[in-house]
Order: C-alpha cells, then structure tokens, then sequence
C-alpha cells in the first residue's frame, strides 16, 4: 500500500539518504559525479532540509511503500501567483515500476487543490526519462531553460506546468 508522511526534521538524514541513493541512479548517465555531488550538496545540506521542512509553504512527504521509504517529494505553495513549484520528486531505483510516480503525482495535484493554487510547475532535465511521466500525468512543456548553478555547472531542463 502507497502512503504518504508529512516529513519532519527527524526526517531529514532520511531525505538525504533517499535522495543520495535517487539522485545517484537517475543522473549517473546524465551528470557528472562532481555536479550530482555539488547539486546534492548544495539541495541537500541539513540548513536546507531545517529551513524548508520550517516553512508552511514548502511541505515535504516521505512516499511509503508497504510500510519501507520508497522516495519523497518536496513543493512550495505561492512560488509564483496561485502557483505551486514541485521541486523534488525522488523514488530509489528498487521502487521505481510500482506506479508510485504517478500516485505521486496525484497526491500533489489533491494537495495544490486544496491549497487554492491552480498551476504546477516544475524544471525536468532534458535527458531525464521523468519527462515522459510527467507528460502521461497531463503536464506540458512551457519553455526551455538553462540555469548557472554555480561552481561551473549548469542545469538544462525543461520548464514544465500542469493546469488544474
């Protein structure tokens, strides 16, 4: 059974474990092993984790399967007007091909309802297979994008949004 957990500090080696694991399988083909750490350095850090998991806009959920931590997602109510942005939606490599994803997904677009935003929007790299889900679950690429992330590196994505 699929479920999902308000995450709370206590959660956050747990997050960081998950998205090590994530992270290293969905960008190993994509990235090098100096941004993936970079980036997870920089997204990932414990004062990152404390200052979102402290705000009321920027709710994250630990994704369960059969009672194990399958994954997690992150997003921010009023990123932009009536607006939510997902910024991190990770499933480890064992629990992708179970539909969790796409309940993922769901779970989101129910949780933005019920928040009073209308749109979704999100950044997909452009090599990322993820892309093709988002685009089964209704989202649409709005523009393309290239963002200096520092250190050298850069993130070329997809802007993506969903109308509900």
């Amino acid at each position: 059974m699929i479920s999902f957990k308000k995450a709370k500090e206590s959660d956050i080696e747990l997050i960081r474990t998950l998205a090590e694991k994530s992270w290293n399988s969905a960008y190993a083909e994509i990235l090098t092993r100096e941004q993936i750490d970079y980036m997870l350095g920089q997204m990932y850090s414990v004062e990152e984790l404390t200052s979102h998991l402290n705000s009321p806009d920027y709710p994250y959920f630990l994704i369960i399967n059969d009672e194990i931590p399958a994954g997690f997602l992150g997003f921010e109510f009023n990123y932009e007007k009536d607006t939510t942005k997902l910024h991190r939606i990770y499933l480890i490599p064992e629990m992708k091909g179970k539909g969790l994803g796409k309940t993922a997904i769901q779970f989101l677009k129910e949780e933005v309802a019920k928040s009073g935003n209308n749109r979704i929007i999100l950044n997909v790299n452009k090599q990322n297979n993820a892309k093709n889900i988002y685009e089964s679950q209704g989202f649409r690429v709005s523009e393309e994008k290239v963002v200096d992330i520092g250190n050298g590196f850069v993130m070329d994505d997809y802007m993506m949004e969903f109308l509900l």
